[in-house]
């Protein structure tokens, strides 16, 4: 049934060429020529996607609810921002880096950003603003946060995001953890993100390999046996490969320096870096704009 439906869709127009080559994860290819199923709106994001994590809001801030797995990925995201040195991107007439944060959820790590020496502010969105209330009220609790512009949450989808008129309006650290694997149509979502990053500045995101190995661990494993994650947040045909992560990023002019890394969820250890796993399991990808 998934593969039929990227057959019907790769009838669309070159502009929305999809991340995803194939739903077979045993056939590889090299390059992408498929597309995502076409939907009219202007809007990537899943309904049904906003309203299960809405059922999560109140318990996003239990590091031992069915948002563990986050608070326990957080430190990963930072340390992966410095291995690609964002943290060391210089700019003229600007106290710190400034960062943009798509699909904040809770604000666990829009929150860790806003509170580094090297910040100047921390624009966060989400389209849940069931969850975003809960991030506020959360973010109330640290004086430091409260400060202007420190941190600012808004209930607002990227596609409604106004584009910044000059570089200087453009963010140093764009992030998408957890988020491109929930959307419609990655491809046409990423070319939303794009314009908000500024030249010298990083797009920094993590996902999962459509592979086997990533639906026995995700879908089989964390979602119905041992119930890690609550049933239904991932959708494995929504993955995306490294590679096709990579492929979609090289056919774009003024972008470079790719780089991912593997990450595998260990039980009493937490999540740690595995070399090579981004190529099945969990992985960051991080690109830097170059002009």
């Amino acid at each position: 049934m998934i593969y039929r439906q990227l057959l019907r869709a790769s009838k669309g127009t070159p502009s929305s060429q999809c991340l995803v080559a194939n739903a077979c994860p045993w056939r590889q290819q090299k390059y992408l020529h498929t597309t995502r199923i076409y939907r009219e709106s202007h809007s990537s994001i899943d309904p049904s996607e906003v309203s299960h994590f809405n059922a999560l809001a109140s318990s996003w801030w239990d590091p031992q609810g069915p948002s563990r797995l986050l608070h326990l990925m957080n430190p990963l995201r930072h340390q992966f921002i410095r291995t690609c040195g964002a943290l060391q991107t210089s700019k003229h007439g600007q106290s710190g880096l400034r960062y943009l944060d798509i699909g904040c959820g809770g604000g666990i790590f829009a929150e860790s950003a806003a509170r580094l020496p090297t910040t100047e502010s921390v624009t966060a969105i989400d389209p849940s603003s069931e969850v975003l209330d809960v991030a506020k009220y959360h973010a109330r609790r640290d004086p430091l946060l409260a400060q202007k512009d420190r941190l600012n949450y808004k209930n607002i989808a990227i596609e409604d995001l106004p584009v910044p008129k000059d570089d200087q309006e453009k963010y140093d650290i764009v992030t998408l953890f957890e988020v491109i694997e929930h959307v419609t149509d990655p491809s046409a979502f990423l070319e939303k993100v794009l314009p908000h990053i500024r030249p010298g500045g990083w797009l920094v995101m993590s996902t999962i390999a459509r592979t086997w190995t990533s639906w026995f661990t995700t879908k089989l494993v964390a979602e119905d046996v041992l119930g890690m994650v609550p049933r239904g947040t991932h959708e494995w045909s929504k993955y995306i490969n490294e590679p096709e992560m990579r492929n979609w990023f090289g056919k774009r002019n003024g972008y470079g320096d790719a780089r991912s890394m593997g990450v595998v969820y260990v039980p009493g250890l937490g999540w740690r870096e595995v070399p090579y796993s981004e190529q099945w399991g969990n992985y960051f990808f991080g690109v830097r704009k170059l002009n």
